[in-house]
């Protein structure tokens, strides 16, 4: 039985080529994806990570008290200090450091890599030698004066610098231009992963990060033998117990994972959905395939029945040949998957979003997923048809290749579909008056859609008796090939069912997907137009960085510029939870804002005065006249506010609004500007406005100067990305469902041998049989097709109440471009999926094919 299963591998190397690959794909797209989540999550995991390797412990300054007064960036940390902490027994070495955070520009003037903890700004500090061993300068050489800069190498291609080139950056405020005196190597991780580093001399450093001669930090390595805890006790001793504290590089480096693992959860998640969903479309296929193969080697297999092979001899040699093809599909599937996961990152970073630099990680897990799909999902496939083929008794076996269902197992199927039809529909249809979308309502909202997907996926033999016979009215059209055609389709309702689920998963996701898609930017362009006033905003990237007060008086004496209001943005802490307030200038945000104030009014804000969101109005249970308890930026005592006016939610005024005086003085940069809203002299916008505006801020990479279209596309980044994602799917189910088409149509063809050729012995000409298999494969497209947009609609409709649930003015509004062209992209998969398998059923003999048969 090994030899005849060995003999069937190569006996049949067409037919197993197409189960090679259909098995290899799916492996492929999971192992990949699987990688691709563990090399991005590492990825941002260094990026976001700082290097701890060697430092025993670390000194750093501690905040005043509250209440307390000076610049919480000053302190202790001082080179007095540093000597001191070099005379503490077990010290080995003291490196003082000075960091900070600093966004650079281009050599085109564009922002370079700049995204939150991806910008790092340090002093070049020498030590005896005259080198800082931290940043081994590769050409030119340290910086050596405020004017003077230098960078790593991988910040230097990337913004494609040389050696004296004039550079812009910023860090908190104005805009600076220095020189680039030299380009250095480093092994922070923070900067290898795809930041950028700059490099200052030590005394400008300290003026931007910390304060003349202080430090912000100060890194000691210990002698060896010497304990790192023990060395902190020691240090801890000689430092001012109010002001400083040491830290051993374990503890910061176990603070940091914690941290850091919090940051990066997420980030695994959409690829290891996008695994989960290529596993499901592609285990589809592979089950398909290998029924068939089974189904179509019934008489050879009674045959051996016949001659004295027992039913186990025949699962084990089917087994052994399905085992024989998974091994070499997981194999090619697994390479083909680091390929995969090796474009992905291209292929999904944006010009502001783009994923950190990082190797492949190849764990178990993708080694293992590989297996399971490409060995145990083919094992599966070919161990249940083979069971049902041993069973048939020889002789019925060799009158027909293929047995219909039985009545009971079409019963249950219709049983058990309507049941997961009813619970999910119930699960989806509960969720249509829900106006919150938390977590919980998430979940059941994707279990309902799970529900709803596995019913169409039962229920699908059922359904293509009258779904075909409806399709088949179109086909009916082009004659006695059209009918030939549909008849063919209803021939096997299984197999059919079963070829068109790839296409019917992936439609689902993408037309469900697509609708909430366009509906969300639609209600995103809404709520822009609703509540803003100004053509432009010029916004700070973070609430920790700000605007330079001269830019604000730039832009507004800039050309075409009617108005230009300056906002302060921090945050509103109440109740336990962190909001956004933006402070402005009474007399004139209604000029830049379109409010529509529930009650009370914008001009009563003052000192001890804000306004609130509707939606924050009913979480903290306030209305106007009613009095909160807060804090603002960096506040430390709450205060009590008065709430003189609600408005409906805006995008542009945050969650809260307060005299920007009072925000501003409390903010984490007190007294700065994060936006500056613009009206123009004719309320357009243009490229030339643009130019001017970024020429008015200095073209500071910290900023962002936006019309509202580019507002709308930045609030839909997220759902965007995750179309993105949903359209690579579909591609990829209909990658696996033109596979699943081949399949099917090129078994259908080998099976119907004598029916082809006694067609053509009757007068069917070659144009007529190609035509006939092209209608069959589009009919069965179309089946997938009808039931997937069915069910994505549905779906659609039932969860777009979570939306409108976090979203004003959402509403369902159908995406029909895109719906056209998933219906246009499957009927063509359908008819491209024909064309061998049509052409091989044409070039059949009349004579030879009957005779064959």
């Amino acid at each position: 039985m090994l030899r005849t299963a060995l003999r069937n591998v190569l006996a049949h190397k067409a037919r197993q080529i197409m189960t090679v690959l259909a098995v290899c794909l799916g492996v492929a797209f999971v192992s990949g994806t699987l990688v691709f989540a563990d090399s991005t999550a590492a990825a941002h995991r260094a990026a976001a990570s700082k290097d701890f390797a060697g430092v025993a412990v670390t000194v750093t300054g501690k905040e005043p008290a509250s209440g307390g007064a000076g610049d919480p960036r000053s302190g202790v940390l001082t080179d007095a200090l540093a000597r001191k902490l070099a005379r503490v027994p077990g010290v080995a070495a003291v490196r003082p450091s000075v960091d900070g955070s600093a966004a650079l520009n281009a050599a085109d003037g564009t922002p370079l890599r700049v995204r939150t903890g991806a910008n790092q700004a340090a002093a070049y500090v020498p030590g005896a030698d005259g080198k800082d061993s931290r940043y081994p300068v590769v050409e030119g050489r340290a910086p050596a004066h405020r004017g003077e800069l230098a960078v790593d190498s991988g910040t230097a291609a990337a913004g494609h610098f040389r050696i004296g080139d004039t550079v812009t950056l910023a860090t908190d405020g104005p805009v600076m231009t220095k020189r680039l005196v030299g380009i250095v190597t480093t092994t922070d991780t923070r900067v290898t992963a795809g930041g950028t580093l700059a490099l200052f001399d030590r005394a400008t450093a300290q003026r931007l990060f910390a304060s003349p001669g202080h430090y912000t930090g100060i890194d000691l390595s210990a002698a060896p033998g010497t304990d790192a805890s023990q060395l902190a006790d020691r240090v801890t001793a000689v430092l001012p117990a109010d002001r400083a504290e040491a830290t051993t590089g374990a503890a910061q480096a176990a603070q940091q994972a914690v941290l850091v693992d919090t940051l990066t959860r997420g980030y695994a998640k959409l690829p290891l959905v996008f695994a989960g969903v290529s596993l499901f479309i592609g285990s589809f296929l592979v089950i398909n395939t290998f029924t068939m193969l089974v189904s179509r080697r019934t008489r050879e297999i009674a045959l051996l029945r016949a001659i004295g092979a027992s039913r186990r001899q025949i699962s084990r040699s089917v087994l052994l040949e399905a085992l024989a093809v998974g091994l070499l599909a997981s194999a090619a599937g697994f390479l083909l998957g680091l390929g995969i996961a090796s474009a992905l990152p291209s292929v999904l970073s944006t010009g502001e979003n783009a994923l950190p630099d990082g190797p492949l990680v190849i764990g178990p897990r993708p080694v293992m997923a590989a297996l399971g799909v490409g060995v145990g999902v083919t094992l599966l496939a070919a161990w249940l048809p083979s069971r049902r083929a041993a069973k048939v008794a020889p002789v019925e076996a060799m009158r027909t290749a293929d047995q219909p269902p039985a009545a009971g197992w079409s019963r249950i199927r219709a049983v058990s579909g309507l049941a997961l039809l009813v619970l999910g529909v119930v699960r989806l249809v509960s969720l249509t008056g829900t106006k919150d979308a938390s977590e919980e309502n998430l979940r059941s909202a994707m279990l309902g859609c799970a529900l709803l997907a596995a019913a169409l996926i039962v229920l699908a033999p059922l359904l293509a008796v009258p779904v075909v016979h409806l399709t088949g009215r179109l086909t009916g059209r082009f004659g006695i090939t059209g009918r030939l055609a549909r008849d063919n389709a209803l021939r096997d309702p299984r197999r059919t069912s079963a070829t068109a689920a790839t296409l019917l998963i992936s439609t689902a996701l993408v037309a469900g997907l697509a609708t909430l898609g366009n509906s969300t930017a639609q209600a995103l362009d809404r709520q822009a137009a609703a509540g803003l006033g100004a053509d432009y905003v010029i916004s700070a990237r973070t609430t920790t960085t700000g605007i330079d007060p001269a830019a604000v008086r730039r832009v507004a004496d800039a050309p075409g510029v009617r108005t230009a209001t300056a906002v302060t943005d921090s945050t509103l802490v109440t109740g336990g939870h962190v909001r956004d307030i933006s402070g402005v200038d009474p007399r004139t945000v209604r000029d830049v804002m379109r409010l529509d104030f529930v009650s009370g009014s914008a001009e009563r804000l003052g000192p001890g005065r804000i306004a609130v969101s509707a939606t924050t109005a009913r979480e903290t249970r306030t209305a106007t006249g009613s009095r909160l308890t807060a804090t603002i930026g960096r506040e430390q005592q709450p205060k009590t506010y008065t709430v003189v006016g609600v408005y409906q939610d805006n995008p542009i005024a945050h969650d809260a609004l307060g005299a920007r005086t009072e925000v501003a003085k409390d903010s984490f940069l007190p007294g700065s500007v994060q936006r500056i809203l613009v009206r123009t002299d004719t309320g357009a916008v243009s490229p030339s406005t643009e130019e001017r505006l970024r020429t008015a801020v200095g073209d500071s990479p910290l900023l962002k100067v936006q019309d509202r279209r580019q507002l709308v596309d930045e609030a839909a980044g997220t759902m965007a990305d995750l179309l993105s994602v949903m359209y690579g799917l579909l591609v990829i189910g209909a990658v696996i469902g033109a596979l699943g088409i081949v399949n099917t149509l090129a078994m259908s063809v080998a099976e119907r041998t004598r029916e082809i050729g006694a067609l053509r012995a009757l007068g069917m000409e070659r144009a007529a049989v190609r035509r006939m298999i092209r209608l069959e494969a589009v009919t069965v497209a179309a089946f997938g097709t009808f039931l997937g947009l069915a069910g994505g609609l549905f779906a659609a409709w039932a969860v777009g109440s979570l939306a409108n649930g976090a979203m004003d003015r959402y509403s369902l509004s159908l995406p029909w471009g895109t719906l056209l062209l998933v219906c246009l992209l499957s009927l063509a998969t359908g008819a491209l999926a024909a064309t061998v398998p049509a052409r091989r059923a044409a070039a059949l003999s009349p004579l030879e094919a009957v005779a064959a048969a």
